[in-house]
């Protein structure tokens, strides 16, 4: 099953290293991040997931959940976690799917067989607070993921749901953000009283307007 921007992401229920979720109800009004790794006591997925506790605060900021996943049994997620304390320096704290039977991966069509018929691919979802699939990422096993991006990318999906704009290159939350050009120059006057620097009639530039 192949998972598409705007599908609904597929509900399940499953164990994990906080216990038994129902995927809905654990995310309740909230968005998720959802990410695979190809297997346990694996050096990169290791170090993705030190970076992912470090960077949680910041995601739940923002009102989003983050959840990992891999296809090995619960008792090697207990163990792998405390090695990730130990080499990362902060502890997993978020659930990590134990997915022996391939229930979620089949999914969300996480394994590419022309890659691996066995392990999952890095892929990535955001999920919205309707269950709408928002984006998704695809890494091979051997590219760990920038998850300072993931947040950016959060950031873009949160504002752009918000306000009638589309982010540019490399932006960062707090830079200009560009007017879709659904909106006409007069329907902008009245969202942008003081105005928009305008480069082509299709490019006009506002201050962010979460700020």
């Amino acid at each position: 099953m192949s998972i598409r921007l705007g599908d609904t992401a597929p509900n399940f229920r499953v164990q994990t290293t906080e216990g038994e979720i129902d995927f809905y109800e654990w995310m309740g009004e909230d968005w998720a991040v959802l990410f695979s790794h190809p297997k346990d006591y694996t050096p990169v997925c290791t170090t993705e997931l030190g970076a992912a506790a470090r960077l949680k605060p910041e995601f739940a900021k923002r009102g989003v959940k983050v959840i990992g996943l891999s296809v090995d049994p619960l008792e090697d997620h207990q163990g792998w976690s405390r090695d990730i304390e130990e080499t990362q320096g902060v502890g997993l704290n978020f659930p990590l799917i134990a997915d022996s039977d391939r229930t979620v991966a089949d999914l969300y069509d996480m394994v590419h067989p022309n890659a691996d018929d066995t392990l999952t691919v890095r892929s990535v979802f955001v999920i919205d607070s309707q269950k709408k699939v928002r984006l998704t990422l695809t890494y091979p096993a051997s590219t760990g993921r920038n998850f300072d991006e993931i947040l950016r990318t959060v950031d873009s999906l949160k504002l752009t749901s918000e306000h009638q704009v589309a982010t540019p290159v490399n932006w960062k939350h707090g830079d200009d953000v560009i007017i879709v050009p659904a909106v006409s120059n007069d329907q902008a006057k009245q969202k942008y009283p003081e105005g928009w620097r305008e480069e082509k009639p299709y490019l006009r530039y506002v201050p962010d307007p979460s700020k």
